[in-house]
């Protein structure tokens, strides 16, 4: 039986978060307002109107071309790229073709069995966004809020060899988006959305054969599911001795189907010329530089720091690196704590991030700040509180906006140490439930946890729960 290699490349459009759209002052954001409210001559294409670029937009493109090992050129150009869909008022749509911003780059992409995949960018450019197009019964309605709205597009080499790996790389970028700042990269929301060019070749074989493109998927797992899709429907076709046609395909989510739009275009059929209503786009060496120094330390370093320096698991690592906030508050709080870096991490990942989930708010925005966070762990390091209620003065710190200190001294909360006041509520137990007791001195050591749960309800969760264990073995034996 043949066996096929998956071959993938990738078209990404993310929307940049600048406040103004890329050639006019209309506001770029236009997630929840009425159609048509955020429009005016420029952006819908009025006659005897020009164009002005939004240097912002120049920046944060660059910003992200630096991030992806692009090197980002001085000078670049805006281009026309004609075509016709009814949501694009002027007839064409303003990009970038030969001569953009960043040229070349790369993503090292780490596979799940620990090697890397090094995805090529074969093209990273600035252009403006389309309209929308909402289709009704019967009639065909335009929304031109989202024309001019901001972009990068990128393109990736046919190098990534399999869904899952695609799916991998759009979490990737997404991250990286969010890391540095360019882009809120919510695909709900439209402001990130992707391209995929599938096609298969047998294994060995080192041919590119023809490709279909899934357009316009806005979610990384419907994504998954339209590729998989799509790389099963060609095996079938050509073991059943078809060919495999260019065509651009929708990916219908309800149904989980493909359909077939059109014929694939070529760049030739967008008639692509220099666009005569701008100059050159230009960025002195000075300023790339200092868009270079400023980007911080990306996710993938960060994640082999801690790795390498804090002796953090991989999958501790991750966790830890998936959002740039939490990872420079982990970073924060380990220098505030001083202490192990395992035990803080245990702390973010098991108690803060559920915290975090269930409030639905920016860690920033956290009243449990690092500072909080680092007292808390202190007083169960020290012994002043247990672990059980320090996991509580999580969310009460949160809830209450107070210091833990203050909490624990207002609700005595301490930690009850005293082996005199433990050995009595241990004894207690022992006389109340004498069937545990035999168990437990007949050989069942398990049931000596649910003594011990009795003696902790029994002292309102204070006790110290290793001093109540030694002091049970003791009764008991």
């Amino acid at each position: 039986m043949t066996q096929y290699e998956t071959v993938i490349g990738l078209e990404i459009h993310i929307q940049l978060n600048t406040n103004s759209k890329i050639f006019c002052s209309c506001k770029a954001d236009s997630w929840g307002d009425p159609p048509n409210t955020n429009i005016c001559p420029v952006c819908t294409g009025q006659p005897g109107v020009l164009p002005v670029p939004n240097q912002a937009v120049i920046e944060k493109g660059a910003l992200l071309a630096s991030a992806l090992h692009s090197e980002v050129l001085p000078v670049s150009y805006f281009d026309r790229k004609n075509y016709f869909y009814p949501d694009l008022p002027k007839g064409y749509q303003i990009s970038q073709y030969d001569i953009a911003i960043g040229k070349g780059g790369y993503v090292d992409l780490p596979l799940e069995d620990g090697s890397t995949r090094q995805v090529r960018i074969e093209k990273l450019h600035i252009e403006e966004d389309a309209g929308k197009t909402v289709h009704k019964p019967g009639r065909r309605l335009l929304d031109f809020n989202r024309c001019g709205v901001p972009l990068v597009e990128m393109v990736t080499s046919p190098d990534l060899r399999s869904a899952d790996e695609a799916a991998a790389f759009i979490h990737y970028l997404r991250k990286l988006a969010r890391w540095i700042g360019v882009s809120d990269a919510d695909m709900e929301k439209g402001k990130m959305r992707f391209d995929a060019n599938v096609s298969i070749r047998e294994k060995g074989a080192t041919i590119l054969n023809p490709k279909t493109e899934i357009k316009n998927m806005n979610s990384i797992e419907h994504g998954r599911e339209a590729m998989n899709a799509e790389i099963s429907r060609q095996i079938k076709e050509v073991e059943a001795g078809g060919t495999i046609k260019s065509w651009t395909l929708d990916w219908n989510e309800e149904t989980k189907t493909l359909s077939k739009m059109r014929s694939k275009e070529t760049e030739a059929d967008y008639r692509y010329f220099k666009e005569p209503d701008l100059l050159a786009v230009t960025l002195n060496e000075e300023r790339i530089q200092e868009l270079l120094d400023s980007l911080p330390e990306l996710p993938q370093a960060r994640e082999e720091r801690f790795i390498k320096e804090h002796q953090l698991s991989i999958k501790e690592a991750q966790l830890l690196t998936s959002d740039r906030a939490l990872s420079d508050y982990f970073e924060e709080l380990l220098e505030i704590y001083g202490g192990k870096a395992k035990t803080a991490a245990n702390w973010l990942i098991n108690d803060l991030l559920g915290l975090v989930n269930d409030l639905d708010i920016p860690i920033k925005e956290l009243f449990l700040t690092p500072d909080k966070m680092a007292q808390i762990i202190k007083l169960v390091d020290e012994g002043i509180i247990n672990t059980s209620t320090g996991k509580d003065l999580v969310r009460k710190v949160q809830e209450q906006s107070k210091d833990p200190a203050a909490i624990v001294d207002d609700e005595g909360l301490a930690q009850l140490t005293d082996s005199g006041a433990i050995e009595g509520l241990c004894q207690e137990v022992i006389d109340a439930n004498p069937d545990q007791a035999a168990q437990f001195k007949s050989g069942k050591g398990g049931v000596i946890g649910w003594l011990i749960g009795q003696v902790m309800a029994k002292s309102g969760g204070k006790a110290d729960p290793q001093a109540v264990r030694e002091i049970l073995q003791k009764l008991l034996n």
